[in-house]
Protein backbone atom coordinates (compact mmCIF):
# COMPACT_ATOMS: atom_id res chain seq x y z
CA UNK A 1 0.00 0.00 0.00
CA UNK A 2 1.25 3.74 -0.76
CA UNK A 3 -0.24 6.71 1.06
CA UNK A 4 0.21 10.25 0.14
CA UNK A 5 -0.18 12.37 3.56
CA UNK A 6 -0.24 16.53 2.68
CA UNK A 7 0.10 19.01 5.49
CA UNK A 8 0.79 23.03 5.44
CA UNK A 9 -3.04 24.18 3.87
CA UNK A 10 -4.60 26.92 6.32
CA UNK A 11 -5.76 30.05 6.32
CA UNK A 12 -4.40 33.24 5.15
CA UNK A 13 -4.83 36.78 3.74
CA UNK A 14 -4.39 37.80 -0.33
CA UNK A 15 -1.17 38.60 -0.60
CA UNK A 16 0.33 36.05 1.81
CA UNK A 17 2.13 32.53 1.57
CA UNK A 18 2.00 28.87 2.32
CA UNK A 19 3.95 26.08 1.86
CA UNK A 20 2.27 22.74 1.26
CA UNK A 21 3.98 19.28 2.00
CA UNK A 22 3.36 15.70 0.87
CA UNK A 23 5.12 12.29 1.65
CA UNK A 24 4.54 9.52 0.34
CA UNK A 25 5.41 6.43 1.79
CA UNK A 26 4.82 2.07 1.34
CA UNK A 27 5.70 0.08 -1.13
CA UNK A 28 7.80 1.93 -3.53
CA UNK A 29 10.22 0.85 -6.21
CA UNK A 30 10.23 4.90 -7.93
CA UNK A 31 8.57 7.73 -8.56
CA UNK A 32 7.79 8.79 -12.25
CA UNK A 33 6.09 11.88 -11.40
CA UNK A 34 4.46 14.05 -8.50
CA UNK A 35 2.46 17.06 -8.27
CA UNK A 36 -0.80 19.22 -7.08
CA UNK A 37 -4.49 19.55 -8.41
CA UNK A 38 -6.59 21.65 -6.40
CA UNK A 39 -10.74 21.44 -6.68
CA UNK A 40 -12.54 24.75 -5.38
CA UNK A 41 -16.48 24.06 -4.44
CA UNK A 42 -18.66 23.74 -7.59
CA UNK A 43 -16.01 23.13 -10.14
CA UNK A 44 -13.58 20.28 -11.19
CA UNK A 45 -10.43 19.12 -10.00
CA UNK A 46 -7.88 21.23 -11.73
CA UNK A 47 -4.11 20.89 -12.55
CA UNK A 48 -2.00 23.20 -10.39
CA UNK A 49 1.77 21.89 -11.01
CA UNK A 50 3.38 18.60 -11.76
CA UNK A 51 7.19 17.59 -11.33
CA UNK A 52 7.71 14.34 -13.51
CA UNK A 53 11.38 12.67 -12.43
CA UNK A 54 13.96 14.18 -15.02
CA UNK A 55 11.57 16.01 -16.78
CA UNK A 56 9.69 19.98 -16.71
CA UNK A 57 7.93 21.25 -14.25
CA UNK A 58 4.36 21.71 -15.75
CA UNK A 59 2.47 24.62 -14.28
CA UNK A 60 -1.38 26.30 -14.72
CA UNK A 61 -1.11 29.23 -16.12
CA UNK A 62 -2.87 30.76 -13.09
CA UNK A 63 -0.22 30.10 -11.20
CA UNK A 64 2.68 31.03 -12.92
CA UNK A 65 5.42 33.30 -11.22
CA UNK A 66 3.58 33.08 -8.02
CA UNK A 67 3.65 28.92 -7.05
CA UNK A 68 6.97 26.95 -7.49
CA UNK A 69 6.68 22.99 -6.76
CA UNK A 70 9.97 21.08 -5.87
CA UNK A 71 10.47 17.68 -4.67
CA UNK A 72 13.02 16.03 -2.46
CA UNK A 73 13.52 12.42 -3.70
CA UNK A 74 15.51 10.94 -0.68
CA UNK A 75 12.30 11.43 1.32
CA UNK A 76 10.04 10.71 -1.59
CA UNK A 77 8.21 14.21 -1.04
CA UNK A 78 6.58 17.21 -2.90
CA UNK A 79 6.65 20.56 -1.80
CA UNK A 80 4.01 23.58 -3.43
CA UNK A 81 5.64 27.35 -2.29
CA UNK A 82 2.52 29.30 -2.92
CA UNK A 83 3.12 33.15 -2.56
CA UNK A 84 1.23 36.31 -3.71
CA UNK A 85 -2.14 33.95 -2.68
CA UNK A 86 -5.28 35.33 -4.46
CA UNK A 87 -9.32 34.46 -3.23
CA UNK A 88 -9.82 32.48 -6.20
CA UNK A 89 -6.73 30.16 -4.67
CA UNK A 90 -8.68 28.60 -2.67
CA UNK A 91 -9.43 25.38 -3.22
CA UNK A 92 -8.82 21.69 -1.59
CA UNK A 93 -5.51 20.94 -2.80
CA UNK A 94 -4.58 17.17 -4.02
CA UNK A 95 -1.01 15.49 -3.80
CA UNK A 96 -0.78 13.69 -6.52
CA UNK A 97 2.01 10.58 -7.37
CA UNK A 98 2.36 8.37 -10.46
CA UNK A 99 4.86 5.52 -9.32
CA UNK A 100 5.61 1.93 -9.67
CA UNK A 101 5.72 -0.51 -6.52
CA UNK A 102 7.87 -3.28 -8.24
CA UNK A 103 11.25 -3.44 -9.70
CA UNK A 104 9.92 -6.38 -12.10
CA UNK A 105 6.64 -4.59 -13.66
CA UNK A 106 6.76 -1.37 -15.69
CA UNK A 107 3.35 -0.54 -14.72
CA UNK A 108 2.51 2.43 -13.10
CA UNK A 109 -0.02 3.17 -10.24
CA UNK A 110 -1.68 6.52 -9.24
CA UNK A 111 -2.22 8.31 -6.08
CA UNK A 112 -3.94 10.84 -4.24
CA UNK A 113 -3.88 12.40 -0.87
CA UNK A 114 -6.29 12.96 1.18
CA UNK A 115 -6.41 16.74 0.38
CA UNK A 116 -6.04 19.97 2.48
CA UNK A 117 -7.80 23.20 2.60
CA UNK A 118 -6.29 26.28 1.77
CA UNK A 119 -8.50 29.43 2.07
CA UNK A 120 -7.14 32.80 1.36
CA UNK A 121 -9.42 35.82 2.34
CA UNK A 122 -9.64 39.15 0.60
Amino acid sequence: QVQLVESGGGFVQAGGSLRLSCAASGTIFSINAMGWYRQAPGKQRELVATMPSGGNTNYADSVKGRFTISRDNAKNTVYLQMNSLKPEDTAVYYCYARLRIRPTSYVENHYWGQGTQVTVSS
